[in-house]
């Protein structure tokens, strides 16, 4: 006998889901209002330093932790923030990370020397570590499927839109309000957003913000001990201090050599957080990360893909800025006109690769990295045919082109593909793991291969070899990105036996 359906309740479930895709868009309006926030923030900073040294009188050193500080407390708290998220709600946490930023962005725009900007930009990354990883861990928490796949197109797009505008809204300004107001604008400019954000969140979020993960006849009065031990303080420390140990020298490795000891202690932390964690999720306890997400292929080899990758690409825009600058002499404003075309269309091609992620899936990751390389390799050949006064160096604007292409069609998509095995209960958590790769990468990438091209530089005397030397070092972390991309991709193919 044919089932017949009930046509008001098909009505009713056809309402519910509308009801609820619209509340996911909502959501995700949010989340990415706050991440344009906070990336534009990062991008728009570096134009500004000069007239920030001049303004507050402020040593090398100070302009450098204006950067720095900012980058350590987000590095540090990204995995602890996210696992807080897990079991307590991420939608509070998202809220009140967005506050602190706004919070310290008035700090920093009002700041007084250089001490309190520095120290307005160590919360600023606070703030931004506690609001990011939520960001993660709610698309995993409100998308699926192919939805997922756009959620984190439209994150890409997002991110390669505030890459581009960055610098141009820094730029204009320091323009308008001029040497001493301009740069305090560039921080001002986040708090009517932050302010929307936070406005937006408490309308449109679901309730409850804070929500208690356990069980739910437990007594009131033992919930705050049985939250801290599921948010694992003494594996959170150490986890901590190993991220700050490893971070810390290759910010400050112009100062002693001693820090570089750093380094070693800091992989013994490392080593000392594992076995805790183990031996937590022995007797009973929850990690702050289930270490069993390891074990998941796809989760390993993409945290690996988006560490490698950060640990090479990103020094390109370091490299360009030096050498269409102090190698060629143009003007600040021009140099920043050599990266616009590639971030535009890596938001393009975010878009275009969310859409078609889980039918593609690693092999979009797998072309951009080709792309990656074709754009690295051109440019090479631009700095060596330049020198040699065959070509014009604008010709950087097309073969950068190919990079800003890359960019897009390989973090989104690997978000995307590395947390889609992983379980929802570690969203947060797994999130950040994959974050903090990218910021140690980032760190190390940047340090080493700055070095190596002022090292070439020095022997050389010559701008187009050094900037040659350094993009053939980021060649060759790249292809080594791409072994493991193609790795992958050969494990996910694998029948299951």
């Amino acid at each position: 006998m044919t089932q017949r359906i009930n046509p008001v309740t098909a009505t009713h479930k056809a309402n519910l889901d509308s009801k609820q895709s619209a509340t996911r868009w909502r959501i995700l309006i949010v989340l990415l209002t706050a991440l344009f926030m906070s990336l534009v923030g990062v991008s728009i900073v570096n134009v500004a330093l000069p007239s920030m040294q001049n303004a507050l009188h402020a040593s090398q050193s100070d302009i450098q932790w204006v950067l720095s500080g900012y980058a350590l407390t987000f590095g540090v708290v990204l995995v602890s923030a996210g696992r807080a998220g897990d079991l307590m709600g991420r939608g509070g946490l998202f809220l009140i990370g967005t506050a602190i930023f706004t919070v310290s962005s008035v700090a920093a725009g009002l700041a007084p020397d250089a001490t309190w900007l520095n120290v307005a930009r160590f919360v600023q990354g606070l703030g931004s570590g506690l609001l990011s990883p939520q960001g993660i861990g709610m698309i995993q928490q409100y998308f699926r499927g192919a939805e997922r796949g756009r959620a984190f197109g439209y994150l890409g797009t997002v991110v390669g839109f505030s890459v581009a505008i960055g610098p141009v809204l820094g730029g204009l300004l320091i323009e308008l309000g001029g040497a001493s107001i301009g740069w305090r604008l560039t921080f001002l400019v986040n708090v009517p957003i932050g302010l929307m954000t936070i406005v937006l969140g408490l309308r449109w979020f679901p309730r409850p913000l804070f929500a208690y993960v356990g069980n739910p006849e437990e007594p009131r009065s033992n919930r705050n001990s049985s939250i801290l031990r599921s948010l694992d303080p003494v594996g959170a420390g150490l986890l901590g201090l190993a991220v700050l140990a490893v971070l810390f020298p290759f910010m400050e490795f112009r100062s002693s050599p001693l820090t570089w000891l750093l380094v070693p202690a800091g992989l013994v932390l490392a080593y000392m957080w594992v076995k805790w964690e183990r031996r937590y999720a022995r007797l009973g306890g929850s990690p702050m990360v289930d270490l069993n997400i390891f074990s998941i292929s796809s989760f390993t080899n993409g945290t690996l893909i988006m560490t490698l990758y950060f640990l090479g690409m990103t020094s390109v825009w370091v490299l360009v800025a030096l050498y269409v600058q102090l190698g060629t002499g143009k003007t600040a404003f021009e140099a920043g006109l050599f990266g616009v075309p590639a971030a535009l269309l890596s938001a393009y091609a975010a878009a275009w690769a969310g859409k078609r992620v889980m039918r593609y899936g690693r092999r979009i990751v797998i072309g951009g990295l080709l792309l990656a390389l074709l754009g690295l390799a051109l440019s090479i050949l631009v700095a060596l045919f330049h020198e040699k006064g065959a070509i014009s160096i604008w010709w950087l604007l097309l073969t950068l082109s190919f990079i800003g292409l890359a960019q897009g069609s390989i973090i989104s998509p690997n978000q995307a593909l590395t947390l889609a095995d992983v379980p929802l209960d570690y969203a947060g958590s797994s999130g950040a793991i994959m974050q903090t790769g990218q910021r140690i990468g980032t760190s190390i990438g940047i340090a080493v291969i700055t070095a190596a091209t002022f090292a070439s530089l020095d022997a050389s005397s010559s701008w187009a070899t050094a900037v040659m030397v350094g993009f053939g070092i980021i060649f060759f972390v790249v292809f080594l990105t791409l072994i493991v991309a193609i790795k992958d991709m050969h494990e996910r193919n694998k029948p299951v036996v």
